[in-house]
């Protein structure tokens, strides 16, 4: 999923796509920021990436697996969710229809 976001955040952020990665760590050992800004870098992220080591947006947006990826609109309204890896066309028309939507 990294890779495709990555994609899409080069195609579209000057169209007004927002990326947001949010890290919720599976392990204590991963819930420390210097790994987390290390592993950005590593992975030539160039979005914000939030750390949930409490879970607290995982909760508020019903997430429950890893990767999860929600689209929300200019008015905060989820309009797509994708659990897992794939299905990139429809996410990526998905987004087209949302800047579309946007002006």
């Amino acid at each position: 999923m990294i890779p495709q976001l990555r994609a899409w955040h080069t195609q579209y952020a000057q169209g007004g796509l927002t990326i947001i990665g949010v890290h919720t760590p599976e392990f204590f050992w991963e819930k420390s920021s210097t790994k987390v800004v290390d592993a950005a870098e590593r992975f030539g992220i160039r979005y914000p990436v939030v750390q949930d080591n409490e879970k607290h947006i995982w909760r508020r947006y019903g997430i429950w697996a890893w990767p999860t990826l929600l689209l929300v609109d200019k008015r905060g309204i989820i309009r797509y969710r994708h659990i897992g890896e794939g299905d990139y066309a429809e996410i990526d028309a998905t987004i087209q229809a949302l800047l579309a939507e946007a002006g």
